[in-house]
């Protein structure tokens, strides 16, 4: 039996709360799962979980077995990051999840320079803005756009969105060019929900330097930000979207902005991890990367008038760029 292994199973059975999920997390089939913490629990001569139809309880042993084995993985890993360097670089899956927008639009189109630098990262995306339990879906960290409620993970502010009000040119001469946002009760929306909520996104200004929201009827709520523009696009109404979002369509002429001396306030962007003694060599350095790809475009750290950086980050992937 591989102690050592069994050591991470038997943890991560314990965070996920689940052998199947743990399973998923680890790439393992359920039933290897099953079989090494059998192992482990013979090898010990003890009980370590009682196993219930709806969820798994720690014994005492296992608890203190759980601590235990917590402390010796981080020292493991805090041993083995002090030894990283450029002629030994990261390996093993890495899981990261990010609203699709930000994934779409400027993570996904710059990763093959990852790829080049870390060809043996396997890089797992997920695409989402709902709130995960980090430690029981297995995910190392996120990225978050918005203020971040209190809780235990580890947050850097890596960027800044900016943002506008916009809409087709086919609405605004149907409904015409709304003068102040006290004119929205005259106009129709494109809103936003989430699958934890249905409470519909309001539109927000920035008024005599103060955030104030105003009410709008709507055409259309949706759930998903590329929804959301396509939306904007065939006229269903005025939208408020992130600049990095939709700055093609304005550079054509596709969508034009309104109300641009009352734009919403912008909106920070983190990186966010579990609390951890040391962050392992894959997290750091996609956080050192994601870091340069937002602070070297000032699109995304709130400036607005960055063309040239936005068409870079818009372009397709270079073709010339072979992954490993």
């Amino acid at each position: 039996m591989d102690r050592l292994q069994a050591m991470q199973v038997f943890v991560r059975v314990v965070d996920a709360n689940g052998f199947a999920r743990a399973a998923d997390t680890l790439g393992l089939p359920r039933a290897s799962v099953t079989t090494i913490i059998q192992n482990l629990e013979a090898y010990l001569g003890v009980r370590l979980l009682q196993r219930t139809t709806r969820r798994l309880n720690l014994t005492l042993d296992g608890a203190a077995y759980y601590e235990r084995a917590q402390r010796i993985l981080a020292d493991i890993e805090e041993v083995e990051g002090s030894f990283f360097d450029e002629k030994r670089k990261p390996r093993g899956q890495l899981h990261v999840d990010m609203p699709s927008s930000i994934g779409r639009l400027i993570v996904v189109p710059s990763l093959c320079a990852f790829n080049t630098l870390y060809p043996d990262i396997e890089l797992k995306l997920g695409m989402s803005d709902r709130p995960i339990d980090l430690i029981q879906e297995g995910v190392d960290c996120v990225l978050r756009v918005g203020d971040l409620p209190a809780s235990s993970l580890v947050a850097r502010r890596i960027g800044l969105l900016s943002r506008l009000t916009c809409a087709s040119p086919a609405y605004l001469a149907r409904y015409g060019v709304p003068a102040s946002p006290d004119d929205l009760a005259l106009h129709k929306g494109v809103r936003k929900f989430t699958t934890q909520s249905s409470r519909l996104s309001e539109f927000h200004f920035t008024i005599d330097g103060e955030n104030a929201e105003r009410p709008i009827r709507s055409a259309i709520a949706v759930n998903d930000s590329e929804a959301y523009v396509a939306c904007g696009l065939e006229g269903y109404g005025l939208l408020q979207p992130g600049r990095f979002m939709v700055l093609p369509h304005l550079q054509s002429g596709a969508l034009v902005e309104v109300l641009a001396p009352w734009r919403p306030a912008p909106v920070p962007v983190h990186v966010a991890y579990p609390q951890s003694r040391q962050l392992s060599p894959r997290v750091r350095v996609f956080i050192d990367w994601i870091i340069g790809i937002f602070q070297g475009c000032p699109l995304l750290q709130g400036e607005d008038g960055m063309a040239e950086c936005g068409k870079e980050l818009m372009a397709a992937k270079d073709e010339s760029c072979t992954l490993a």
